[in-house]
């Protein structure tokens, strides 16, 4: 084992040790143990020069940034030319030896060297200029904090996360915000103006070319590679090869699609030969030394057998296309997701019809088209959960989705205290879904007051699977910290429809005191710049609920309401007023954009009305009904880039 692969090994064994104590309070090494294997790596970092991203030897400290610096490439970054043919690549190549590798579905990141130290990481942006995120890759797997190589390098790759790690971030994010694919979420990651959110999702880089390397001369693509494997960088999976063994080799990564943990749109065939390619140059849009190979979606019809709906936490029915079995990639596939509504009925789906079904980048089971369109599928009027009535909803971009509007629906309970947790509103930290679904479970919260007894069942909960008294007791710190809160989180957190976290501070600005609050009248919340009478009378119908109002009095009991964190009040867009749509990347999701709005004094409103001075949507051409709205009233529709600029 090479002194990088060990230095690897190491970190995750005392990664996994670190946290076993920590969260679970099992040790499964002692500290003399512990303490050996560090030793191990600090002497293979010293030895080597190499200091690999997340070393349990270093400490790298989060950085919240307010915007992201364009920076202009040193030179152009073009796209490829791309082909679908396994004949037209062995053409392209002729005579040449080529390296092979997977074409990654990710950010493509720049990243320069300068004394072994990383100076600045910068995403592709449109090829002539992109954005400084140097904070955040100092926390991504795959590049090294410290290399022994000490002259100026420059090297190009891509940032991209796991399946498995795409399923468990969108799985934390609300119904409306959550993300199609693991590239979208990549990207608005490393985007993020909060380095720890980068930390936290695991996002992974691979280098996949070297641009310059002061003092180092190699001709060979593969060997440069190599190399920069050697210096600690992850490398993208590849191997040298010939117009004989082309054909075989695509094969061969053909067939590992489905066990590739990183997702990938294709292959990309590289001229071996740096110089020789260098002097084919390039044609306006794409360099003549490389070209993609892209895969051809593999199809089959099928019969539809049924849609299944199942329950979110949220109340939403996600709909599932059951079909009978068919090959596809080389596995059986029988299920795919048809996301929502709107979709369903664009498809005509009806019981019996025959559909012809893909895999999206030769992965997820898709719906390709209905070959029949009987349109005889049944919406359902129940809660495949508790029987429930169900209603149909349309969101600001006429997107059709089915709820069950029962509030007492088993599937909602874990939601429900999911939202009451989060961050924006009581803010316990580590309290994740899986905890609560045990401690739902296991009978110790029914409601949001029981969350500050669970002391009651101290013992039991440290006898479950998973915890101990250390992961306890940090759990119950973090509830006790979340005692002391503004009341404008607590307002949040008790999830009144459609009173999000702006306008929580809204209506707390105005009326301060915790029993004013229930007592509050839809004249007097209409009065309140940006409330409307949607929001007013769905608060007032809230607080009318006797459960409603009983648990928001024994929640209170439980507190220390604290004054509201004050505000700059002479930022460039104090007193304006904002509405957001769409999906965000450069912030976290809408939320965390709408916090920033405020804390620069903005005021965010829910719907575009004549007070409304901007609309943030990165979609200006969307014929959503607030870009209707905001061009019928002459209000700017302006995206996060231009925001961000406004902002500063």
């Amino acid at each position: 084992m090479n002194s990088i692969d060990r230095m690897k090994e190491l970190n995750e064994i005392l990664a996994k040790a670190s946290d076993a104590y920590y969260n679970t309070g099992v040790e499964i090494m002692s500290d003399r143990e512990y303490d050996i294997l560090y030793d191990e790596l600090e002497k293979i970092e010293k030895e080597t020069g190499v200091i690999l991203s997340g070393s349990r030897t270093q400490k790298v400290g989060f950085e919240v940034s307010t915007t992201l610096k364009k920076v202009k490439h040193t030179s152009k970054m073009l796209s490829l030319d791309k082909t679908k043919s396994v004949d037209e690549l062995t053409a392209w190549l002729g005579n040449n030896t080529g390296f092979l590798s997977w074409k990654l579905d990710g950010l493509t990141i720049v990243l320069t060297y300068e004394n072994g130290s990383l100076l600045q990481a910068v995403t592709r942006g449109n090829g002539e200029t992109g954005e400084d995120i140097t904070a955040n890759a100092r926390h991504i797997i795959g590049i090294p904090a410290a290399i022994p190589f000490k002259e100026n390098l420059v090297i190009r790759g891509e940032a991209l996360m796991k399946y498995s790690d795409f399923e468990r971030v969108n799985a934390q994010i609300e119904d409306g915000a959550k993300y199609k694919n693991p590239r979208n979420l990549c990207v608005g990651t490393v985007r993020n103006l909060d380095s720890k959110i980068t930390a936290e999702r695991n996002i992974n880089f691979f280098a996949f070319n070297l641009v310059s390397a002061e003092g180092y001369e190699e001709n060979s693509f593969a060997e440069r590679l190599k190399w920069l494997a050697n210096l600690g960088f992850q490398c993208v999976d590849g191997v040298k090869v010939t117009k004989d063994n082309l054909a075989e080799n695509v094969r061969k990564y053909e067939t590992s699609i489905s066990d590739n943990e990183f997702p990938s749109d294709g292959l990309v065939l590289m001229l071996d030969d740096i110089a020789y390619g260098i002097s084919l140059g390039e044609t306006s849009h794409a360099p003549r030394n490389a070209i993609a190979f892209k895969w051809h979606d593999e199809t089959a019809d099928t019969k539809l057998l049924e849609v299944e709906w199942s329950a979110s936490r949220t109340g939403l029915l996600n709909p599932v296309a059951i079909f009978e079995p068919v090959e596809l990639e080389g596995t059986t596939v029988s299920r795919a997701s048809v996301h929502n509504l709107s979709i369903v009925k664009q498809l005509i789906l009806g019981i019996g019809d025959t559909i012809s079904v893909y895999k999206a980048n030769m992965i997820i089971p898709q719906i390709l088209e209905n070959k029949t369109g009987s349109d005889n599928l049944e919406i359902p009027c129940e809660c495949p959960v508790c029987n429930g009535k169900t209603e149909i909803r349309s969101s600001d971009e006429n997107v059709e989705t089915v709820y069950c509007v029962n509030p007492d629906c088993p599937a909602k309970l874990i939601g429900r205290f999911e939202h009451f947790v989060q961050r924006d509103a009581m803010n316990i930290v580590g309290l994740s879904t899986a905890t609560i679904e045990t401690l739902i479970n296991e009978g110790f919260i029914r409601n949001f007051k029981d969350f500050y007894h669970i002391n009651d069942y101290k013992e039991k909960i440290e006898a479950l699977d998973g915890f101990g008294r250390k992961s306890y007791e940090k759990l119950w710190q973090a509830i006790e910290n979340s005692r002391k809160t503004e009341l404008s989180r607590v307002l949040y957190a008790i999830g009144i429809s459609n009173i999000g976290r702006a306008a929580s501070r809204l209506i707390c600005s105005v009326y301060p005191i915790p029993d004013m609050l229930e007592k509050l009248t839809v004249d007097e919340l209409t009065s309140i710049d940006t409330i409307g009478e949607v929001l007013a009378r769905e608060f007032v119908e809230f607080f009318k609920d006797e459960r409603n109002l009983n648990e928001y009095h024994e929640l209170l009991a439980e507190l220390e309401i604290t004054e509201p964190e004050k505000t700059e009040t002479n930022s460039a867009i104090s007193g304006k007023t904002f509405v957001v749509t769409g999906s965000v990347s450069i912030w976290k999701n809408r939320n965390e954009l709408k916090a920033f709005i405020e804390s620069k004094d903005g005021k965010v409103a829910s719907a575009v009305s004549s007070k409304t001075d901007y609309l943030i949507n990165n979609d200006s051409t969307s014929n959503s009904s607030k870009n209707q709205k905001a061009k019928e009233l002459g209000i700017a529709i302006i995206t996060e880039e231009e925001f961000k600029n406004m902002a500063e």
